[in-house]
């Protein structure tokens, strides 16, 4: 895709290879799923299938190892569907199409990379390759104090690199110093006081990506400078990369780190969850409103992660598909307003259901999944989430969840506030009454999102099921 789109000569040109790669990608994304559960099915037992290893620095034992199980397979998924319906999302975007859908490429190849990546020396690359785009695409496309973002949200992430990089020497030497394979070193034991220093930097190194409190600011500062398109792939897929390392790495390969210290980033997640329900309410930006709501249901992943049943794991990576969906269809509507009104003040918006109904029945349909509405993906999502963590026993882990569970409500509070304000009453801007609702490129990917959120939320058992096996190996090494 980086090639054709390098080649391509017109907008029109760069517009008919971007389709046809993110249509490719979603395709073999469903083939790969499929083939995964087909082979699960007919009783493969390997912990990761579709491996491949070849050796790239051999002194530092840098290979290029690659698999995939059932956590991949899903967050693949959910890549390709961001990539291919954030391709429709920008369909009109100007100025400099070409050089934006290459760094979005470039973008999107970093995640990918990363989810597929058993070496921790490939994953921290790719892990890099899907930071440093984000740089440009916010600060050159996006909108308001963009090139502020832009530099707070690298120097953060960058920061947090720094403490990933270390902790993943930390993991290299303490497992011997002759493999960087996550396969190989989960067989040793990493010393118990190696692990005590370096599973916090590990853990704090993919969960500034997570938006852990107090490391959060960089997030809605960065969503809502952000291009439409960036918006729902930093939301809805790049978050997850920061919950995704820390169960793959920091818990799985340092489990008596994760006991140690999981009871103190608990506590932060938990601040995390109700922090960033309380802050959507008090904002007047459609962004903000949503960068702000991500924080609480990111922060629900690493909560219930740290709860470390299997269940309440099973429903961390729910919520991170759910998550991204949704978020994505949020960003979406949000992109598709702004670009018709030239605001996103909800205090300047009102009566869109009469201009705009498609949009309008679009945004509260996210709304419902978002507040978590029995049928549509956050109820399934949050009900294993909250269900998997009150089956700690102990008074700690009851009370966090207790207060966490609270995000509920008050996520409702700011849905149907919103809702409220923007979409019915009396427009009171005349120049709204003259504008235009959706155009198909945007229904095609308004419609695909809200058919994922549905679907997830009307058939989750198979995405359970498909889940939980691999959650399985992960949740028995912790508990050892």
């Amino acid at each position: 895709m980086l090639l054709g789109l390098w080649i391509a000569r017109n907008t029109n040109q760069v517009r008919g290879v971007m389709v046809t790669g993110a249509s490719m990608l979603l395709m073999l994304s469903a083939y790969l799923t499929i083939s995964y559960i087909s082979m699960r099915s007919n009783g493969a037992t390997e912990e990761m299938l579709f491996t491949d290893s070849i050796t790239w620095y051999a002194p530092l034992h840098i290979c290029y190892s690659v698999g995939v199980d059932g956590i991949s397979v899903v967050m693949l998924l959910l890549s390709s569907i961001i990539v291919f319906t954030g391709t429709f999302a920008s369909w009109k975007l100007q100025p400099l199409t070409k050089e934006y859908f290459l760094w979005f490429t470039l973008l999107s190849t970093g995640v990918f990379g990363f989810f597929i990546s058993t070496d921790l020396f490939t994953m921290f690359m790719f892990y890099e390759v899907a930071l440093i785009p984000m740089y440009l695409l916010i600060g050159v496309w996006g909108s308001g104090k963009k090139e502020y973002a832009a530099m707070k949200l690298t120097l953060m992430l960058m920061g947090g690199s720094a403490f990933l990089l270390i902790g993943i020497l930390g993991i290299f030497y303490g497992a011997g110093g002759d493999t960087m394979n996550i396969l190989e070193i989960v067989k040793r034991d990493i010393p118990y006081n190696m692990q005590y220093i370096f599973f916090p930097l590990v853990f704090l190194g993919f969960g500034v990506l997570g938006a852990l409190f107090p490391f959060h600011t960089w997030s809605p500062d960065g969503h809502a400078s952000a291009p439409t398109a960036v918006s729902m792939l930093h939301a809805g897929v790049l978050m997850k990369l920061g919950g995704y390392g820390c169960f793959r790495v920091a818990m799985y390969l340092m489990p008596e780190g994760a006991a140690v210290w999981g009871d103190l980033f608990l506590i932060l997640t938990t601040i995390s969850v109700v922090y960033g329900a309380f802050s959507a309410v008090v904002q007047t930006d459609l962004k903000y409103i949503n960068a702000y709501s991500s924080v609480s249901h990111c922060g629900l992943v690493l909560f219930a992660l740290l709860m470390m049943t299997r269940t309440s794991c099973t429903g961390a990576i729910l919520q991170m598909l759910s998550h991204g969906l949704m978020t994505a269809l949020f960003f979406a509507l949000i992109g598709m307003i702004y670009g018709r009104t030239h605001t996103r003040d909800i205090r300047e918006l009102n009566g869109l259901m009469k201009i705009m109904p498609f949009l309008a029945v679009g945004y509260v349909i996210a709304g419902l999944a978002n507040l978590g509405l029995p049928g549509l993906s956050g109820f399934i999502a949050e009900m294993t989430v909250f269900v998997g963590s009150f089956e700690n026993q102990d008074l700690f882990h009851r009370v966090c969840t207790i207060i966490a569970t609270t995000s509920i409500v008050i996520t409702a509070v700011y849905i149907l506030r919103v809702v409220g304000k923007i979409l019915y009453g009396t427009c009171k801007n005349p120049d709204h009454l003259k504008l235009t609702d959706a155009t198909w490129d945007e229904r095609f990917a308004v419609i695909c999102l809200i058919v994922c959120v549905a679907g997830l939320g009307l058939a989750p058992f198979w995405v359970s099921d498909l889940i939980s096996g691999s959650v399985g190996p992960i949740i028995s090494q912790l508990i050892q």
